[in-house]
């Protein structure tokens, strides 16, 4: 891996041979090459004022440089130029994260790139922003040889947002893929007893913040994927411990039954950070652990805790859908037909059913159909129900259905705001969400901060510590319906945790769609699965976006499926990108044959 250091003044003839080199790689003849050379010279007197950062080999060669030129808030990617013989190597990425790197420290706010028509493809890769040249305000350099058809990127350096350094201190962290155990101390019947998709969504434990140190996962997962992840969020030293469980949900017992691992997890001081808090957990983390914290994870005591909240005033864009707790099954029954009869349809909730499980929507024409509301019940998972008033939603096509918020309440007790996004939610089930800036509509914005925050400063009150978020529903008069909370990590935490690590690594204001199901029309085994994503990581950054495969196992299921993440500057490419790797996996799969489930 190539190192970074400040140029030196007694480089810059060498220098300026390098630079050469780099332009005429791409097949300039020599009179242009000629033409380029008063402007591409490197001078003893500018390496310091032009803040060049050259990257040199491990022998201590130099294989490229980039300089940071300009003053806040306002500067210049002036030259960013690597050994032909090392193109192809990650030196250019690497200098050109680290100029950003260096614009934040300076608090710049506006980097402009005047790019080689050859080297657009790579900016755009790397997350810059190609707009228009206004010629009466920043015309083109007027040294610049005629013909120069140069393209204009601009990137918004960005500091990590401060939500995130308050997650982790600002570092890095442990992550624990505990989603199984975390599940079981629930004993929610709605859930698999196997947790066969809970140790799938355990690979998330990828993105429990936005830079790993260390990962624990109870399955094994591909080694291709772990690179691929690493590369593209520009990881380094992420060390993976899989495969710690054959059966069952308890991986942090695994961890805890080899003490080696135990202490390099918990003996480097890193914060430990699981899916959700366990008593497991908290013993390997040595931190206090209060049976009743948890609490408001179950739908009921969310509900009232939300009542609460909206009786002290202040969030007049809320409405509480109404709640009721049958003391049985015969009473549930009851109720619905009741309600059935009167016209109005229902929700039936599990206590604990996470991702949607456990909820089902009841019509009365579904209790017609079915017979009668016994009927329907027959068909549902045992344990106690909850029936909730079903809140109609807006017109097709006014706006998003399906809102959440997101929030964490640190060790301190204080609580913190990441911010809304917008799910999607087919037939009560969780599908996947996109967070970024203008995700959500700016007509709900103020409802969602502040019941959010709220309900933080709530829980944090009641005793939680960690992760929580607040699902909503829009009603047909465009209000907000809180009906959920979820304390522990979800899909949209993770989109916000790369959000968070690609704006630091590639500029401000990315949109991040997390996709908990992308189809595959075969099983891919691991060579093609690698084979895969790298071409979609590919595809994806030559128009701009950012493929990661989130969820890798499900390639293996019987009904073979991935999760990912996709990343863009602009809704039109993340839509885009989205279709792409959708359609790429159906067509990688079908190449495979058919599975065996059909």
């Amino acid at each position: 891996m190539a190192g970074l250091r400040r140029a030196r003044a007694d480089e810059a003839q060498a220098l300026t041979g390098l630079v050469m080199r780099s332009k005429a790689y791409w097949g300039y003849d020599g009179a242009f090459l000629a033409a380029c050379a008063e402007e591409l010279r490197i001078r003893p007197c500018e390496v310091v004022s032009r803040r060049i950062v050259v990257a040199e080999s491990a022998c201590g060669g130099v294989l490229g440089l980039a300089s940071l030129e300009g003053a806040p808030a306002r500067a210049v990617l002036g030259l960013l130029f690597v050994e032909p013989s090392a193109v192809g190597q990650g030196v250019g990425r690497l200098l050109y994260r680290d100029v950003l790197r260096r614009a934040v420290e300076l608090g710049v706010r506006r980097l402009l790139i005047d790019a080689d028509p050859h080297a657009a493809g790579f900016y755009r890769a790397m997350g810059a922003v190609e707009t228009a040249r206004d010629p009466a305000t920043d015309p083109l350099d007027p040294t610049a040889p005629a013909g120069t058809a140069l393209v204009r990127f601009e990137v918004a350096p960005a500091p990590l947002a401060g939500w995130a350094r308050a997650w982790t201190g600002g570092g890095r962290a442990v992550h624990l893929g505990n989603v199984a155990e975390f599940n079981a101390q629930f004993a929610d019947a709605s859930l698999d007893r196997d947790q066969r998709a809970a140790h799938h969504y355990a690979a998330l434990a990828a993105f429990y913040s936005p830079y790993p140190a260390a990962l624990a996962l109870p399955r094994a997962v591909p080694r291709g994927w772990a690179e691929l992840v690493c590369r593209q969020l520009g990881w380094a030293g992420v060390e993976v411990y899989d495969a710690l469980t054959a059966a069952g949900p308890g991986l942090i017992g695994a961890v805890r039954a080899r003490p080696a691992l135990a202490a390099r997890l918990t003996g480097a001081g890193l914060p430990l950070v699981p899916w959700g808090r366990t008593r497991p957990f908290a013993e390997l983390a040595g931190v206090p652990w209060r049976s009743g914290e948890l609490r408001h994870e179950a739908k009921s005591a969310a509900h009232a805790l939300f009542g609460r909240v909206l009786a002290r005033g202040g969030h007049p864009g809320i409405v509480l859908p109404g709640q009721w707790r049958p003391g049985s099954r015969w009473a549930v029954a009851r109720l619905l037909a009741a309600r059935a009869a009167a016209g109005d349809s229902s929700v039936l909730k599990s206590e604990h059913g996470v991702g949607g499980s456990g909820t089902t929507v009841v019509t009365p024409g579904r209790v017609r159909a079915a017979g009668g509301a016994r009927a329907v019940l027959r068909g549902l998972p045992r344990g106690r129900l909850l029936v909730e008033e079903y809140v109609g939603g807006p017109p097709v096509g006014a706006g998003p259905r399906d809102l959440t918020y997101d929030g964490f309440v640190a060790a301190d007790g204080r609580a913190h705001a990441v911010g809304g996004a917008v799910m999607e939610v087919q037939d009560a089930g969780y599908r996947g969400a996109t967070v970024g800036p203008g995700v959500v509509p700016a007509r709900f914005e103020e409802a969602l901060l502040g019941f959010g925050e709220a309900v933080g400063r709530e829980l944090a009150d009641c005793g939680h510590r960690g992760w929580f978020d607040v699902d909503f529903v829009v009603d047909g008069a465009g209000r907000l319906a809180p009906v959920e909370a979820n304390l522990r990590l979800t899909g949209p935490s993770v989109a916000f945790m790369v959000a968070a690590r690609l704006d630091a690594l590639r500029g401000a204001g990315h949109l991040v769609r997390i996709a908990d199901r992308v189809e595959l029309g075969a099983r891919l085994p691991d060579g093609p699965l690698d084979e895969l994503c790298t071409a979609l990581a590919r595809d994806c950054a030559r128009i701009g976006a950012v493929f990661v495969p989130a969820i890798p196992t499900g390639a293996f299921a019987p009904q073979p499926w991935l999760g990912v993440l996709v990343a863009a500057h602009h809704p039109q490419v993340l839509d885009a990108a989205e279709a792409l790797v959708r359609a790429r996996a159906l067509a990688a799969g079908a190449e495979c044959g058919p599975t065996q489930a059909r």
